[in-house]
């Protein structure tokens, strides 16, 4: 069976992920969820661990495992984060690793795939577009985010891809 990492990070379209994981899981593949602090303040980690049959993962420390994030990356395929906010797209364009989806990002050694999700104007700006650069030039992939309605009331490009298109896109890569 293959097997997914997956990465929830706090922005709002925390709750796709959710679907995403659902899809996932119908396709028989494995996922095992690691959640930042902040995206446990926007979709509970119970809703994950019902979906994917598996505890989630929120701290590198804690876990009874000293080396859970090393762990994890050997135990997994693919490595998606989904939402990216900006900012672990600027953590990992910089290879910085103060929690543990950021560590388990330096951790990895096989495909990651970001689905950024963020507002108009966040995703436009010189920064975010630099760290997209440094990412895809590091190896990394990236699912452009869509236009559409965005969680702020406004119209624009942030919208994160939808779970379907995340999953195929997983999918493919594994099949690779």
């Amino acid at each position: 069976m293959k097997e997914v990492l997956l990465g929830v990070t706090g922005g709002i379209a925390a709750y796709k992920s959710a679907a995403l994981v659902s899809r996932l899981v119908q396709q028989h593949i494995g996922v095992t969820v690691v959640m930042t602090r902040s995206a446990t303040r926007l979709v509970a980690p119970q809703t994950f661990e019902a979906l994917s049959g598996r505890t989630v993962h929120t701290a590198v420390f804690g876990s009874g495992r000293s080396h859970a994030h090393i762990e994890l990356a050997r135990n997994a395929d693919l490595f998606c984060i989904a939402p990216a906010t900006a900012n672990i797209l600027a953590k990992a364009a910089c290879g910085i690793a103060d929690d543990l989806v950021s560590t388990l990002i330096l951790s990895f050694d096989k495909p990651v795939l970001f689905a950024p999700a963020m507002n108009t104007v966040m995703w436009n700006k010189p920064a975010v577009q630099r760290n997209i650069k440094q990412l895809r030039a590091d190896g990394m992939q990236i699912i452009e985010p869509a236009s559409g309605h965005l969680s702020c009331g406004e119209t624009g490009i942030g919208r994160m891809t939808e779970p379907e298109h995340i999953a195929e896109t997983i999918l493919s890569m594994l099949t690779r």
